[in-house]
């Protein structure tokens, strides 16, 4: 009988722990079945940032999106790319290939680029309040992993954020016209490193927590962010109130308004709002 009671109980622990195997296979095998359609920006003719920049953005925003497919498949997830070579890929269709998978995420690489040489940093935006969690963990990582300072979470209505009907977040990887930032981001290791960030943002945004939960264990803070989403229609006003003005005060406006977007990086002609 003691023998019976031993292997009996014995059965039971390989079970329990064969559930509980089971449990944490299927959590993974939940997760890891998220499609994540990866945007490597611009592409073809469009080749990024501001005239003048010797590094194509294009190129770099490719690297890193192959890297970051490798590394996302590696742990089991579907990923699609909406270009996966040197292509003009047109933003509409971008944003259908994310809107044709359910369960999906979209992530859209890019590096920045401002006419003031200092200007540095990362930054990570978003659109919808869905996204904001997926937008925390990415940026918590990638601006945790990076020697630059951190330039915060924005929400802008970009075409490609605005039209997702999928969690979306476009994350700049640093300013290519920054001579220290351009070192970096011209290393394969770096690239690699932005990769293995971004893939962590995504393997972690579901611990993503109000920083107001008592009940949670926050690992991530939901991270406060910077609203710019009037910045189109503040520029249309802008613009509307001008002609009353005279040519002189005109120019002055206008010179005005591009040194404020070269310093933010919000150009239309990049992201298209």
């Amino acid at each position: 009988m003691p023998g019976n009671f031993c292997r009996l109980g014995l059965l039971v622990a390989v079970l329990s722990t064969a559930g509980l195997l089971c449990a944490t296979s299927a959590w993974a095998a939940s997760d890891s079945s998220t499609t994540v359609v990866i945007d490597a920006g611009h592409g073809g003719f469009d080749r990024g940032g501001i005239p003048g920049p010797r590094i194509p953005e294009k190129e770099m925003t490719l690297e890193v999106a192959h890297r970051l497919q490798q590394v996302l498949a590696a742990a089991g997830y579907r990923v699609i790319m909406t270009r996966e070579n040197d292509v003009f890929v047109p933003l509409g269709t971008r944003v259908a290939i994310a809107n044709s998978y359910r369960n999906a995420i979209f992530v859209c690489v890019h590096f920045n680029s401002a006419k003031r040489a200092g200007a540095d940093g990362i930054e990570t935006y978003f659109y919808s309040r869905d996204s904001l969690p997926l937008a925390s963990a990415v940026h918590h990582f990638v601006a945790g992993g990076a020697p630059s300072p951190n330039r915060g979470v924005r929400r802008r209505g970009y075409y490609v954020l605005r039209k997702a009907r999928v969690p979306a977040v476009l994350v700049e990887c640093g300013f290519l016209t920054n001579p220290t930032e351009a070192t970096y981001i011209q290393k394969s290791s770096y690239r690699q490193k932005l990769a293995e960030e971004i893939a962590a943002g995504i393997r972690e945004r579901s611990n993503v927590r109000s920083s107001t939960s008592s009940t949670a264990v926050a690992t991530i803070p939901l991270q406060p962010y910077i609203d710019q989403t009037k910045v189109s229609s503040s520029k249309r006003s802008r613009s509307k109130h001008s002609r009353k003005r005279s040519s002189k005060s005109s120019k002055k406006k206008k010179k005005s308004t591009k040194s404020a977007e070269a310093e933010a990086n919000v150009t239309s002609a990049k992201r298209e709002d």
